[in-house]
């Protein structure tokens, strides 16, 4: 064997070794949205790097609550900007530790519509469905959802919605059948072969969801933490994300 090739091998175990020796876990809050691609992410970067992590999911709002009242998380993946922002504004997190990583893109689905999606919309604008979304309040995806609504002359109040703490739950209502329809993440629609109609929701119809990850100042000395903000901003993890159904800021 070359020297050179000889001395290269030498060098790619020692360093795998090291991270062999070197490895931590780090915990991580994952929109609800988001979760079955930050589980991918996190299996491919475990793979890689031999550092662990721990997810936990809900809706950006209460895991936005949970980590401003102490909660041990070393990084947040919002499915808005809004609230890793303000935790940078409250001292949580530095603000050049606050980075986007995808786009949310919000969709109408109704799962025993046939039709493509000018029909789909206006079987929407028609009414008399039950709808599902996720809590305007604590999810983006639900905010997005009202915005739409309202921007298409409803009264959501009026409406007969269906409200799911988050956007995984606003699906379970539509693909169980519980709602006529709803307001999904694109996401949910790409991971598996989804029958009936929907409709790509428009951007202008609702503020843009812009997903950002934040590097908490209690993550920022665990080596895992650090290499995974890292990683979840690299070239390899934006091809995932933009296959998952996300636009990439």
């Amino acid at each position: 064997m070359p020297r050179r090739l000889l001395t290269l091998g030498t060098c790619l175990i020692g360093l795998l070794f090291s991270a062999a020796l070197t490895a931590t876990e780090a915990r991580v809050a994952v929109a609800s949205n988001f979760l079955p691609t930050a589980r991918q992410l996190a299996a491919n970067f475990q793979r890689r790097s031999g550092h662990a992590l721990r997810i936990s999911s809900a809706s950006s709002g209460k895991l936005y609550a949970q980590i401003h009242h102490g909660a041990p998380f070393d990084l947040l993946l919002s499915a808005d900007a809004r609230r890793p922002e303000r935790l940078a504004i409250e001292g949580l997190a530095k603000p050049d530790k606050v980075r986007p990583y995808a786009i949310g893109q919000l969709v109408f689905w109704m799962p025993k519509q046939d039709g493509d999606a000018s029909r789909c919309r206006a079987r929407l604008q028609e009414g008399n469905l039950r709808l599902a979304l996720a809590n305007p309040r604590t999810a983006p995806y639900g905010s997005a959802a009202w915005e739409t609504l309202e921007a298409l002359g409803f009264d959501p109040a009026q409406l007969p919605l269906i409200q799911g703490e988050n956007v995984a739950q606003a699906f379970a209502f539509v693909a169980s059948g519980s709602a006529d329809g709803g307001f999904v993440a694109a996401s949910q629609l790409t991971a598996g072969n989804r029958e009936g109609c929907r409709w790509p929701v428009p951007g202008e119809l609702h503020t843009p969801i812009v997903q950002k990850a934040a590097l908490l100042k209690r993550g920022e000395p665990n080596p895992a933490a650090r290499a995974f903000f890292a990683y979840l901003l690299g070239p390899e993890a934006r091809q995932v994300i933009r296959r998952a159904g996300y636009l990439l800021p």
